[in-house]
């Protein structure tokens, strides 16, 4: 049996044995730059180089085994074969090798190194069109190398060729698929027809630049080469679940102890195992990035938010305790992962840290969450029933109402998709237009009600929460350095961080900074509840409270927020139940915001 870490040992061996430089991975999350969330494919860090600019290693042959995630349907997890994480071995000529050295590479690579028989590889090619020529010369560079004619085939645009849609002026060309049949028999009859081979990899060649009307050949020419490492190792170890390649075994193995359930012996059992098995996967890789991300209520900290919770929900139907996710997750840290990603091993607390808090967070929320859908369920059903003998034309409703699928969000953390899942497999649908509708219409309240947007939030959420309660404990700090005559003159907070401005007639050295870092975490660190209370104001002021709040009386009611003797102030919330739930507190920027004013910026992790 092949493993992982040999597949990917093979792969950047072969190419650094042509000359290539193993360019290692770069962070799973987007910078940015390419209008997506998550690298979705090993090419796409590169495209930069492949688009012409010069590589920083001055190298024109490049290689790698670079992780990807894409969460496009992620409704398709639990089955043999869809991963929301993947890695990708790819390598590149920028403007070096073209089509005669990279299909006898490729054709060496899977007949020698892998033991594939050439007369059962399959090979499809560009079969050309109005814009741009058959691409004859791959196809007799594939028949000189020894794969058969009757096996290789022409397929138009939408199956071989790559380019980037919309654009005028940058790279595109045909590419070479290569194919082995699922059964390992050779005939190739039914290639077109059948599903009986499995795609292995492509060669893309960029020897074209689009242009308004059509394409025109380029004088640098570039190689674009993908496999899927495990799709490959699946094929490699003549396995047809992924689950039960040394990538998930381990997972799988420690699923099965805690439930006491068989892999293979329930389905029930078998698709709940691959979900919490993938989704933990992914967790570890995200939390663990060099970049890594935490559960939010927004862009990729959302998605990261939604695959645990949906693991978490899945627990349930093995009968473990989501707390079992740690032991899964260090399967993948110090059995699967830790050779080929090393920053997995450095951040392994913090990551399995991570993956506790938001387990505790949700897991304490959804067994009533479950009762509630179970209760619109039984609602729906009772009304359908009471209908349809009232009315035998009576068509059942078959959908849960937006207002109810926001109150298992609101209250009990239901994401909409989860209780999109949970409908399904009742036969239902949610109105997503109506769940959209309450959200607006919470927000306005919230704001209204609570006076968020006074507080510098700009919307009420689980992290926008987390920043405000540390606004509270940093202005303490900063009255405790510089006198109970310092205030806060403004404030702004959302997903990503806390912008604070305060009156101050100096900027901030790094030790004062570093002293009130230091305040706000040492708070945290001493898990102090934060008590609210109803007072008059008068007397919430005699008791030490302060805030920007302007009473209409002295005895008009307030809310005063406690943290233990940090910090007690006049404040219409929301906050945190304890200082631990915030994380680890860093100011990230210190500057002036205008006359006797400064300004830190600052984030959570």
């Amino acid at each position: 049996m092949i493993t992982s870490k040999q597949l990917r040992d093979k792969w950047i061996k072969f190419y650094e044995s042509k000359g290539h430089l193993n360019i290692g991975a770069v962070s799973l999350i987007g910078d940015g730059t390419t209008g997506v969330m998550f690298n979705v494919a090993g090419m796409q860090p590169l495209m930069p180089y492949l688009l012409g600019k010069p590589h920083p290693s001055g190298k024109t042959r490049l290689c790698n085994v670079q992780g990807c995630v894409r969460t496009v349907d992620i409704e398709s997890v639990g089955d043999a074969t869809h991963f929301t994480f993947f890695e990708m071995m790819g390598n590149w000529s920028l403007g070096d090798y073209f089509k005669k050295e990279k299909t006898a590479w490729t054709f060496e690579l899977l007949t020698e190194e892998f033991g594939f028989d050439k007369d059962k590889i399959c090979s499809t090619v560009f079969e050309g069109n109005d814009k741009a020529p058959r691409d004859t010369e791959t196809a007799e560079l594939l028949k000189s190398l020894g794969i058969k004619e009757e096996n290789i085939f022409y397929l138009p645009k939408k199956d071989n060729w790559w380019e980037l849609e919309g654009t005028v002026g940058t790279p595109c060309g045909p590419d070479n698929e290569w194919f082995y049949p699922k059964d390992g028999k050779a005939g190739s009859k039914d290639f077109l027809t059948g599903n009986r081979f499995v795609e292995i990899g492509n060669d893309v060649y960029m020897q074209y630049k689009k242009t308004a009307t059509g394409y025109e050949e380029l004088s640098n020419k570039n190689v674009d080469t993908g496999f899927g490492l495990d799709r490959l190792l699946l094929f490699l170890n003549g396995l047809d679940d992924g689950y039960k390649t040394d990538l998930f075994i381990g997972a799988i193995k420690y699923l099965e102890k805690v439930s006491g359930k068989s892999y293979d012996g329930d389905e029930k059992a078998k698709k709940a195992m691959r979900i919490i098995a993938d989704h933990t996967r992914t967790a570890v890789m995200l939390i663990g990035d060099v970049n890594g991300i935490l559960p939010s209520n927004t862009g990729a900290g959302y998605i990261l938010r939604r695959l645990l919770r949906r693991a978490i929900r899945y627990c349930r139907d093995l009968n473990i305790d989501a707390a079992e996710m740690i032991g899964v997750a260090k399967s993948f840290i110090e059995d699967v992962y830790g050779d080929a990603y090393p920053l997995l091993i450095e951040k392994e607390t913090y990551i399995l840290n991570e993956i506790d808090k938001e387990t505790k967070k949700f897991q304490a929320t959804l067994a009533a969450g479950i009762k509630e859908f179970d209760k619109c369920i039984t609602g729906i059903e009772r009304k359908n029933a009471f209908m349809k003998e009232k009315d035998p034309a009576f068509v059942p409703e078959t959908e849960i109402s937006g207002k109810q699928a926001f109150r298992l969000y609101d209250t009990f953390g239901f994401p909409l998709e989860l209780t999109k899942e949970l409908a399904a497999e009742k036969g239902l649908t949610v109105d997503e237009k109506g769940f959209d509708d309450a959200f607006k219409a919470h927000q306005e309240i919230s704001k209204a009600q609570t006076g968020s947007a006074k507080g510098g939030l700009t919307e009420r959420t689980e992290m926008t929460t987390r920043y405000h309660t540390a606004t509270h404990i940093m202005l303490a700090g900063l009255r405790k350095m510089f006198g109970d005559k310092t205030e806060q003159k403004g404030s702004n907070i959302n997903e990503e961080r806390m912008r604070f401005d305060f009156n101050c007639d100096h900027k901030l050295t790094d030790e004062e900074l570093k002293t009130l870092e230091k305040f706000v975490n040492d708070a945290i660190a001493k898990k102090i509840d934060v008590v609210r209370s109803e007072l008059p104001y008068n007397k919430a002021v005699a008791e030490g409270a302060y805030g920007v709040f302007s009473p209409k009386s002295q005895d008009e009611i307030v809310s005063v927020y406690t943290i233990g003797d940090v910090d007690k102030q006049i404040c219409g919330g929301p906050h945190v139940n304890n200082t631990e739930e915030l994380g680890v507190f860093k100011i990230t920027k210190e500057e002036s915001s205008s006359a006797g004013v400064r300004r830190i910026k600052a984030i959570l992790k």
